[in-house]
């Protein structure tokens, strides 16, 4: 199986030559899987070297002349980095793009903390707008990729990630998808966090709600998800800051008594390199620790 980052090189090259609108921005990364696309187009595929900020400052160029800009590199420099030509270039000005990153919350452990983003969902959060879309596998990537590619002017970040599960769900570009249905609480998965929880929750009567499109929150699906589990105990596990997403669950039950837990990355920088399995058994995102947190959770109701 082909990676998130391999589709998006395949899928956005023939893009390239389907829609002439189109137009992609790179810092370095990712440049060599883009060689005969640049030859072919050298007029909509710009490698602007290692300097993020002036990346997102030629999309939003792009986009102010009409063009549909892609920009892509690893999260760290494409949302943290370059945050304030984000809110400014993008944001103010009032045009679109579509952000594609790569490297996830720590993809790359022998980077160091440099290449790691956990916080990029929770920082776009601060602005308006954004559509985020977290895909859990590359056929899945793909469609939102297309998704994102023909959304009009809007403003989308697509985060890729090595991890992924072991197979592709129907996904549209809206909404949270039924995956388990149970009467003791709903745990909504997002992205690659699906198969872990589906591992973790094997045999617990919970609702297990699949999410690749988080921005906009889909309030309507929880409400009816925990409508129907007669419970509004929700987990939300999310492959980025725990908690990111816990206020925008709280918001959408508001009006009935709910408790939330948000699971996900930790807060607490690790300073040993390590391996990504590693990585997610240290933020107690592994199966095992998953349904240790769920089972606790789900049985301290009152």
């Amino acid at each position: 199986m082909d990676t998130m980052r391999e589709r998006f090189a395949s899928v956005t090259s023939q893009l390239l030559e389907e829609d002439p609108r189109l137009a992609l921005v790179l810092a370095d990364i990712g440049a060599a899987g883009f060689t005969e696309a640049a030859e072919r187009h050298p007029d909509r595929v710009v490698n602007v070297g290692i300097r993020e900020q002036l990346l997102i400052g030629v999309g939003g160029g792009m986009a102010l002349t009409g063009l549909r800009p892609i920009m892509h590199t690893f999260a760290s420099f494409l949302v943290e980095r370059p945050f304030e030509q984000v809110k400014l270039d993008l944001g103010h000005q009032g045009v679109g793009g579509v952000l594609v990153s790569a490297g996830a919350s720590y993809d790359w452990p022998s980077g160091g903390f440099t290449h790691m983003a956990p916080g990029d969902v929770a920082l776009l959060d601060t602005l308006d707008g954004w559509t985020v879309h977290v895909p859990g596998h590359p056929d899945e990537a793909e469609t939102l990729l297309r998704h994102a590619a023909a959304a009009g002017d809007d403003k989308v970040y697509v985060r890729l990630s090595l991890q992924a599960n072991a197979a592709p769900r129907p996904v549209d570009g809206t909404g949270f998808h039924t995956v388990r249905e149970g009467r003791d609480g709903v745990v909504i998965a997002v992205g690659p966090m699906l198969d872990p929880v589906l591992a973790a929750t094997e045999g617990l009567p919970v609702t297990v709600l699949y999410a690749t499109t988080v921005r906009p929150f889909d309030a309507a699906t929880l409400r009816a998800a925990a409508g129907a589990a007669g419970t509004s105990d929700v987990v939300i596990v999310e492959p980025y800051l725990a908690g990111t997403s816990t206020r925008l669950a709280a918001e959408a039950l508001e009006d009935r008594p709910h408790r939330l837990l948000g699971l996900g990355v930790g807060r607490r920088e690790l300073r040993r390199y390590g391996q990504l399995d590693e990585h997610l058994t240290a933020h107690g995102l592994d199966p095992r620790s998953l349904r240790e947190r769920i089972t606790g959770f789900v049985s301290a109701r009152p």
